[in-house]
């Protein structure tokens, strides 16, 4: 037997992603499949992890963190429907690999991260990749710095969206996410202001990795 294991083959690894997950489950943006075929999703998890990067399931990258499973940031991408030159921010970066797959759809970029090692991680993956920002601070504030923002994913599952991030959508813009609640239906949503708010839509059934700081602090029941 071999001493080691041979390296996966990414390149043949992505256009298996592409094809085996994303165009069968109503993917159809060409530029988000363009730029999941493109973009070496292997470089946005640690090292040991590279293996697992095409993986049909989330991949770990912290002991609280995970990076979404490709189909549902395809579909979530998908239905943000970036367009070029809208000013975006992702909440959640994470290692940056949705950051980076809006900004080949054409969106220009803010990044935003909390956790200092997916920082580490995020800034060396995203070297090279234009149209991306990337910034330190706590998700539930959003980044007002750039604000408003036509497009605001929440990259991960949150209780409910947060007002303070939501506050910091155009009036003509969107926010995109997935809402879990503790027992129950699981659901992408689409966010859009309205007289009274945030409009939120339920708009297909998906699971996502949770944000730990979007989630209320458990409560203690006697």
């Amino acid at each position: 037997m071999p001493d080691t294991i041979p390296a996966p083959d990414y390149q043949v690894a992505r256009h298996f992603m592409v094809d085996g997950q994303l165009r069968p489950s109503k993917v159809t943006d060409p530029r988000v499949i363009a730029a999941m075929r493109a973009l070496p999703r292997e470089n946005f998890v640690p090292p040991a992890m590279a293996p697992l990067a095409y993986i049909d399931g989330d991949v770990r990258l912290t002991p609280t963190r995970s990076m979404m499973k490709p189909l549902v940031l395809a579909r979530l991408v998908q239905l943000a429907a970036p367009r070029a030159g809208e000013m975006a921010l992702v909440v959640g970066a994470g290692s940056g690999y949705g950051a980076a797959i809006l900004a080949a759809c054409g969106a220009q970029v803010t990044a935003l991260e909390e956790d200092s090692a997916l920082c580490e991680l995020a800034g060396r993956a995203l070297r090279g990749v234009a149209g991306v920002t990337l910034v330190h601070g706590p998700l539930a504030e959003g980044w007002p710095a750039a604000a408003p923002y036509d497009l605001i994913v929440i990259e991960g599952s949150v209780h409910a969206v947060p007002e303070r991030i939501g506050r910091q959508v155009a009036q003509t813009g969107r926010l995109v996410t997935v809402v879990a609640q503790e027992a129950g239906r699981s659901a992408a949503v689409l966010a859009e202001p309205s007289v009274g708010g945030l409009a939120v839509r339920p708009m297909f059934d998906a699971v996502a990795p949770k944000l730990p700081s979007l989630w209320p602090a458990p409560s203690f029941a006697f």
